[in-house]
């Protein structure tokens, strides 16, 4: 491992990733992958375009749309440095591979065979630093029929058969509400970018990582291809349900009450739903809301999904939604951890940011950002290392904030900064 000797990164002290310096070519979602890795404490140089990137995109601070003032940048680029950097010019080009020089990884969502044309693909950065690591996010893959393909979050999750499952079973397919596949590229491509690093450590080579937008959309349905392969059984929509394919019965999973929905595991046969049923019937029972055929359930060998039918299940899930439906969220969810029920409140945007939990564990994180004379609340690391601690060190960069410490490292001086700049190459 190469040593600690970057300036201007107070993320590397005591970071699990701090030796490392990873060049960020990537856009919107894909941004999340390189800023993962500047939360562990890498070096991440974000490069856009002079002007700005493309992923300076709403919402805005305060409405104003204004490059400079892009919630979405701000929070897929915490903890990176950010210069600008033209590559369609030779002197960017020629820019970019001092940089590479300097770097342990690229990461980068241009369409399949950009950086190539540029002569900058890997190939073309190995002959520079044979120990790159070079990760490519694209819709499709380096490879195959569809390689050379546009794409969009939509069709990602079609093309992944993702989408099929996704809504009630009475109704067409819905689309996942947030963009969503490029966030799972880029967090591949982080993921990648760290086991082949490692490898790098142990056997001295770099390699390129290919990344296809359709294969991470596959990936969270592995159960749906499971029941094809073993079954030749086509998984159907259910909405907030879960459905039992053998028979084609329907159990329902969510519920309205007093002020929202919660989701509720109304189900038998074996532990822990028999326990949390029993549990709610005696709640009922206690409220007088709990007819005697209900009370009288064995929920062991009566609520068997082998066994019982449709009506009967749409009979129970009735009674129990009369009762729930007088009920908050807080009652429901109070009694539901007093009394061992599998119960949980859906929580809106607000109650996540006022959730107790969250809140004891400091995962809100303020950063001051001096240009807004304000302070921002940002979503904290996920992650929590007890030896190298995660943590949030550095504001989204501005439009080329860091030209002149970056290019300095590289040996420009201010005057060769400044002719660059007007030249526009950075």
């Amino acid at each position: 491992m190469k040593a600690n000797t970057r300036a201007d990164n107070p993320g590397q002290d005591a970071a699990a990733l701090g030796p490392y310096r990873i060049l960020d070519l990537t856009e919107y979602g894909g941004l999340l992958g390189p800023r993962t890795l500047a939360d562990l404490g890498a070096d991440v140089i974000k490069i856009e375009p002079p002007g700005g990137s493309p992923s300076r995109i709403g919402p805005y601070y305060k409405d104003i749309a204004h490059p400079e003032k892009s919630l979405f940048w701000f929070a897929y680029c915490l903890n990176k440095r950010g210069i600008t950097l033209n590559l369609e010019e030779e002197a960017g080009r020629e820019i970019f591979k001092k940089l590479v020089g300097s770097a342990d990884a690229v990461i980068e969502s241009f369409p399949a065979g950009y950086l190539n044309g540029l002569g900058l693909g890997y190939e073309d950065l190995a002959r520079i630093k044979p120990d790159i690591v070079m990760a490519s996010i694209t819709w499709f893959g380096q490879t195959g029929p569809k390689a050379d393909y546009l794409g969009c979050d939509l069709a990602a999750w079609a093309s992944g058969g993702c989408l099929y499952i996704c809504g009630d079973g009475d109704r067409p397919p819905v689309w996942i509400s947030f963009p969503q596949a490029q966030l799972f590229g880029g967090m591949d491509a982080a993921n990648a970018t760290v086991s082949a690093l490692y490898y790098r450590e142990m056997h001295g080579k770099g390699q390129h990582l290919d990344i296809s937008l359709q294969e991470c959309a596959v990936s969270p349905t592995l159960r749906t291809t499971v029941f094809w392969a073993l079954n030749q059984y086509e998984l159907q929509r259910s909405g907030l349900a879960l459905i039992e394919p053998t028979r084609h019965i329907r159990f329902g999973m969510s519920l309205p009450c007093k002020d929202g929905t919660v989701i509720i595991y109304m189900m038998g046969a074996t532990a822990p739903f028999t326990t949390s049923m029993q549990n709610l019937v005696a709640w009922m029972d206690e409220a007088g809301a709990a007819p005697d055929w209900l009370k009288e359930i064995d929920w062991v060998t009566d609520y068997d999904a082998s066994k019982i039918d449709q009506a009967f299940i749409d009979r129970v899930e009735g009674t129990v939604a009369r009762f729930i439906a007088e009920k908050t969220k807080r009652q429901l969810y109070e009694e539901g951890i007093k009394r061992r029920m599998l119960i949980a409140p859906m929580q809106n945007s607000r109650e996540v940011s006022e959730d107790a939990q969250l809140q004891y564990r400091d995962f809100w994180t303020k950063v001051r950002h001096p240009e807004l004379d304000d302070e921002l609340t940002y979503v904290g690391p996920s992650i929590g290392l007890s030896e190298t601690p995660v943590r949030v060190y550095r504001k989204a960069p501005l439009i080329g904030e860091h030209n002149r410490a970056v290019y300095g490292e590289l040996g420009f001086s201010d005057s060769e900064i400044g002719n660059l700049r007007k030249a526009g190459v950075i």
